[in-house]
């Protein structure tokens, strides 16, 4: 590698540093908390938590109409 493709390869380095550097950082327990509030507030609407009605199912057995 020479001395100049190094250097740009530096320059991208510290590009991407600074700009890592300028993120917002959230603390853990912070977004732990906000998580799990917004589970809290939505797990009514959660088909995971409530299930749903078999006839607004799109995942369901379709019926098999068969003739003789």
């Amino acid at each position: 590698m020479s001395s100049s493709s190094s250097i740009v390869a530096m320059k991208k380095v510290v590009q991407q540093l600074r700009y890592e550097a300028s993120i917002n950082r959230v603390k853990v327990s912070q977004a732990a908390a906000e998580l799990q509030q917004f589970c809290m507030n939505n797990a009514t609407q959660d088909p995971l938590l409530t299930g749903m009605s078999s006839s607004t199912n799109p995942f369901r057995p379709q019926k098999v109409c068969s003739f003789l």
